[in-house]
């Protein structure tokens, strides 16, 4: 399985340009070049930079430039600090992997779809001459399953956009089940050797997702630590989560969680890149900040472990804030050991 250079260690910057207000000082002071600055002192070699279609774009379609020029000054502190980036088209009109944004009809609607792509005709157009230094994700988490055979057609199509204007970019691949391992065998075959299959990874979600609001039947005051029994975990998950995360039930009830859990996780993945010589990339991975600093630098040693073990690139979600901050204060205890692990 080849190696997504570059891309190895690496931190979300959710919530700047995505999955936000849009507003002016949202824009303006959420990162600023400092943060580049913080997150090279790391260690880190890139970023994920997701961006929702409004910073780019109006409601009619026509674009905004100065979207435009505000990712072009994050490319350029991402460059002053030696970091490549991953640009992240995080919603799309008529699309988000979050139902509450009230978008739809992407899959559906071909002028929909033709918008898409004349934003990636007009992303590429704006940010070529950066060589590796800057690679392109299509699409964050696509839901349906039933999206499949529609996702890789549509997918097919950018790309071929894309490569007329620059032959050569990185382009990242997910599939449904808002990028789940088990959708990678069900990807179209990279269309050339600049592919990158990306997956997302919040194993086990009861845990990394523990007291969480967003997810449907979770009580906020729930807390599971890190080193619960498999069967303590599965039986969580069935109260509180609905059974997602069922697989738990299949694992020796006595064990508890382990870097070996994550080696099995990965396992398909992994198969599915080695037979078709592509690199492997887990665009998000974290925990939420309800888990106690001691468990969540835990869950980042075992996770880690397989990453390594694997050569799979990887960004943590997230820098700042969005429920998973690196940053954030109760984290400050274990924050010198765990950007080890990133």
């Amino acid at each position: 399985m080849r190696e997504f250079k570059g891309y190895v260690h690496g931190v979300d910057l959710g919530g700047w340009f995505s999955q936000c207000d849009h507003s002016q000082d949202r824009y303006d002071n959420f990162i600023k070049e400092e943060d580049f600055a913080t997150i090279a002192s790391w260690g880190l070699d890139h970023v994920r930079l997701p961006i929702d279609y409004e910073l780019v774009e109006d409601e009619n379609g026509g674009y905004r430039q100065d979207g435009f020029d505000r990712i072009r000054k994050a490319l350029e502190w991402a460059g002053k600090y030696n970091l490549n980036t991953v640009l992240d088209l995080h919603k799309t009109y008529g699309y988000s992997f979050d139902v509450g944004y009230g978008e739809s009809g992407f899959f559906e609607n071909e002028k929909y779809q033709e918008r898409f792509y004349k934003l990636w005709e007009k992303i590429a157009s704006e940010f070529g001459g950066y060589g590796d230094a800057l690679a392109f994700e299509l699409l964050n988490e696509v839901t349906k399953k039933e999206y499949c055979d529609t996702w890789n057609r549509i997918a097919k199509e950018c790309i071929g956009r894309i490569r007329a204007i620059l032959p050569d970019v990185k382009i990242l691949i997910g599939g449904y089940y808002n990028n789940s391992i088990v959708a990678l065998k069900d990807l179209e075959a990279p269309y050339d050797e600049n592919i990158v299959y990306n997956f997302h990874c919040y194993d086990p979600l009861i845990f990394t997702h523990q007291g969480a609001g967003w997810v449907e039947g979770m009580d906020l005051d729930f807390r599971i630590p890190v080193d619960a029994t498999y069967g303590e975990m599965a039986k969580a998950s069935e109260e509180q989560t609905k059974g997602i995360g069922g697989e738990l039930k299949l694992l020796d009830p006595n064990e508890k969680l382990s870097s070996k859990y994550f080696d099995k996780c990965f396992a398909e993945a992994v198969a599915v890149a080695e037979e078709r010589n592509v690199p492997l990339y887990c665009g998000e991975y974290g925990v939420i900040e309800c888990a106690s600093a001691e468990d969540t630098l835990k869950w980042y040693e075992m996770i880690g472990e397989s990453f390594n073990r694997f050569n799979i690139g990887r960004a943590a979600w997230s820098y700042k804030e969005m429920n998973f901050g690196l940053t954030a204060p109760e984290l400050d205890s274990v924050r010198d050991k765990l950007i080890k692990l990133l």
